[in-house]
């Protein structure tokens, strides 16, 4: 088993000035689903491929998977148990939606892993901003999974961040504070798995846009919850965005998080499949310059996770996801310490 607390990750002093952004994959582990499966698995390689080709600041790195003592973080052991052991009722793999294989439970590990490599680069290696190119399993409870999720990434890598950050803080000059996280989801599915977790938990902050009408049907409360309607468009979704945000950020006062997790979900967008409203691909592109913008003249690192889309054309939600992608590259590119370490190397010269 890994050390739940392993080391955080260290790099060199010229990593702010070569390294690309880095963004985590798991698509090696393709589920073996039934012919006609609404869930599109397709979608984790062929975002990555178009990384790949045509964003080569993106460093694409392949997930560790979260061992047993890093998902009890956040999940009972005995549901742990019963996904690596293979004993889920045929009720919970329903509610899931995913027959159980071994596949399946690689692939919820990688996804988890993905999610904490991308916040520990953010948080500890001085990226400001990192991505995992799958993830935003938010469905998932502490006991149980849910709406094709196993295991809850944010949850897990919060926990461990948090942890981490103690750890690593200890001692330096006098008791270490907390690190406090805030989850912005923008999926538009409500996180209701997410929120649970953290219901009773004030160092992590949550924050939903997502579809009144839309799954799950009993939703969990967040500490901010927003309810948009059918068919909501643009304009409507950004101003009910920066009117959250601000109410966020008030909030936390002086206290703001360290550590952001932001589920860019694709499944807002027009041609969603199971989304329900109509936001273009460009009101999407501003969603998200609007949330990284926040996070980053505020100082708050931020791991992305994909989270859902379910286009009628898959390669749509590739484009969507791939645009969110280039969107957190150009705010990695602005991240204020790296902004100060080119102005230094370019006076230098």
């Amino acid at each position: 088993m890994q050390d739940i607390f392993a080391a955080p990750q260290q790099f060199g002093p010229g990593f702010l000035e070569s390294a690309p952004v880095l963004a985590y994959h798991s698509d090696q582990f393709v589920l073996p689903l039934p012919p006609g499966h609404s869930f599109p698995m397709s979608k984790y390689r062929l975002l990555r491929e178009a990384a790949e080709a045509t964003l080569p600041d993106v460093r694409v790195a392949q997930a560790v998977a979260a061992s047993d003592g890093e998902l009890a973080l956040a999940h009972e052991p005995a549901w742990i148990d019963a996904v690596a052991g293979g004993t889920l009722s045929a009720a919970q793999q329903r509610e899931i939606g995913f027959p159980w294989s071994e596949r399946m439970v690689e692939r919820s590990r990688r996804s988890v892993g993905a999610t904490v490599c991308a916040a520990r680069a953010a948080l500890f290696g001085g990226e400001g901003v990192a991505a995992n190119l799958a993830g935003g399993t938010h469905h998932a409870y502490a006991h149980k999974g849910s709406g094709y999720c196993v295991f809850n990434d944010v949850a897990v890598a919060a926990r461990l961040m948090q942890a981490e950050w103690h750890r690593d803080r200890h001692g330096r000059s006098g008791p270490a504070r907390l690190l406090r996280a805030i989850v912005i989801d923008l999926d538009v599915h409500q996180g209701n798995g997410t929120a649970a977790i953290f219901r009773d938990d004030p160092s992590v902050f949550t924050l939903s846009l997502h579809g009144a009408h839309n799954f799950p049907f009993r939703k969990e409360p967040s500490d901010i919850d927003v309810d948009l309607p059918d068919g909501c468009g643009d304009a409507d979704y950004l101003g009910a965005l920066d009117i959250a945000l601000n109410a966020a950020w008030a909030r936390h006062g002086d206290e703001l998080p360290g550590l952001a997790f932001y589920l860019a979900g694709a499944d807002p967008h027009e041609d969603d499949r199971l989304g329900r409203l109509k936001l273009s691909a460009a009101g999407l592109a501003e969603r998200d310059r609007r949330v990284l913008a926040a996070l980053r003249e505020r100082g708050i690192a931020v791991a992305l996770s994909m989270a859902g889309g379910y286009g009628r054309d898959i390669h749509t939600t590739v484009a969507v996801q791939r645009r969110t992608l280039q969107e957190a590259l150009a705010s990695w590119r602005a991240w204020p310490q790296r902004q100060a370490l080119t102005a230094v190397k370019e006076s230098g010269s």
